[in-house]
């Protein structure tokens, strides 16, 4: 029985990924509820079970002292291996949980396993279930049962039933892991992402700079004949993506910000972070764009609030009515919230502690109260002022 007990402890180590320390500790817990079945434990007394790691034999203490009397073939075997079997699977669980908050703000694939009021539930490889919440999928796209699919790891928490895995289709992120799986000048970290502004399902724009003068960050995103980003607009089902080219000079990085609007002037405000931007009429509306799509996107992507006049109108005060869908944040904007990702100083951990603690927008951030940033994990009290001044500046207040 002691060499076999080993080896299937082995064998599960091998296909199940537990390591063989976790399973000996359950089996020498299985074999000790059972083995109090069948011998009478006075109070006070303790009962202690080891298995031999490299014999397999067992043994049994009362006190210190060996009890020879146990015969571990005939006690409860059934009990012991109902024990084992849901300590194994406690293990397993815990396994996968460890590997998938391992790999929180990667990209998981896999296939559409079934529906659940409006949410996705996917099957990563065998391996474990996520889900994909109704918020985080776009409105445009369509899944059927059996697809393959891939998604933005968000979160991983523990549950009864096991490691809950919440993935997201609409979270900036997610573009900008799929630039780094296609472009090898981003993977490389020849090619920064500098920002992303993104309205999921409809357009993203992605600015990026290129540390090596020789590498056209854009031409290395969009490839030969427009192959990279074509394969990630296919990935989200059509959605435009505008890649822009990062520029210090603020009025340079606004002009390809707005593009494919041609800009005729741009004037700074850089006291409180805004711009007039002065284009022809017939530029427009295609500088404001559908619903104000293109000015709220190349807003929030430079992080200037951005009036888009022409000759005739600059330097008016624009009415509230179109003032509010020419540039800065718009209602449709407050409505959406403006993304965590864009906050300056805040990486990946960060934003999911953020996230965890309910602060979801940038409009959140500036609500808060300093004490109630610095109660989170990684935040001091220097760090939450200055998110708190950074929310500030993006929504221009």
């Amino acid at each position: 029985m002691s060499h076999e007990l080993l080896a299937i402890i082995e064998q599960l180590e091998r296909e199940k990924g537990i390591k063989k320390e976790v399973l000996i500790e359950a089996v020498e817990s299985a074999l000790l509820s059972a083995t109090r079945k069948v011998i009478d434990i006075k109070p006070g007394e303790e009962l202690k079970i080891e298995l031999d790691r490299s014999t397999g034999k067992i043994k049994a203490f009362r006190n210190n002292e060996e009890i020879t009397s146990i015969d571990f073939g005939r006690i409860a075997a059934s009990t012991a291996r109902q024990v084992i079997i849901q300590k194994i699977r406690e293990a397993e669980k815990d396994v996968i949980f460890n590997e998938f908050l391992g790999r929180v703000g990667e990209i998981a694939s896999g296939t559409v396993y079934r529906f659940d009021r409006g949410n996705i539930i996917v099957d990563l490889l065998g391996k474990a279930e996520g889900i994909l919440l109704k918020r985080e999928q776009s409105g445009k796209e369509e899944f059927k049962q059996g697809q393959r699919i891939r998604a933005y790891i968000v979160e991983v928490k523990k549950d009864i039933k096991g490691p809950q895995i919440i993935l997201s289709r609409t979270h900036p992120n997610f573009v900008k892991k799929l630039f780094e799986l296609e472009v090898p000048e981003i993977y490389e970290s020849i090619v920064e992402i500098k920002f992303i502004s993104r309205q999921p399902g409809e357009r993203t724009k992605i600015s990026v700079w290129s540390k090596n003068d020789k590498v056209d960050s854009v031409g290395a995103c969009v490839g030969m004949r427009g192959n990279r980003v074509r394969n990630i607009v296919n990935e989200l089902q059509g959605e435009k993506i505008d890649i822009v080219r990062f520029n210090d000079d603020i009025k340079e990085y606004i002009k390809a910000a707005l593009s494919p609007a041609e800009i005729s002037e741009i004037k700074l405000d850089k006291e409180h972070l805004k711009a007039e931007v002065i284009v022809a009429d017939d530029q427009l509306s295609l500088a404001i764009g559908k619903h104000g799509q293109n000015v709220r996107l190349a807003s929030r992507l430079v992080g200037w609030e951005l009036d888009i006049r022409t000759k005739e109108t600059a330097g008016q005060a624009a009415p509230k009515e179109k003032k509010s869908r020419q540039g800065g944040i718009t209602p449709e904007a407050e409505k959406e919230g403006v993304s965590l990702e864009q906050l300056p100083g805040a990486g990946e951990k960060t934003i999911i502690s953020l996230k965890e603690a309910g602060f979801n927008t940038i409009e959140d951030i500036l609500k808060a109260k300093t004490e109630d940033l610095i109660k989170i994990k990684g935040i001091a009290k220097k760090k939450a002022v200055k998110f708190i001044a950074e929310a500030k500046k993006l929504l221009h207040k």
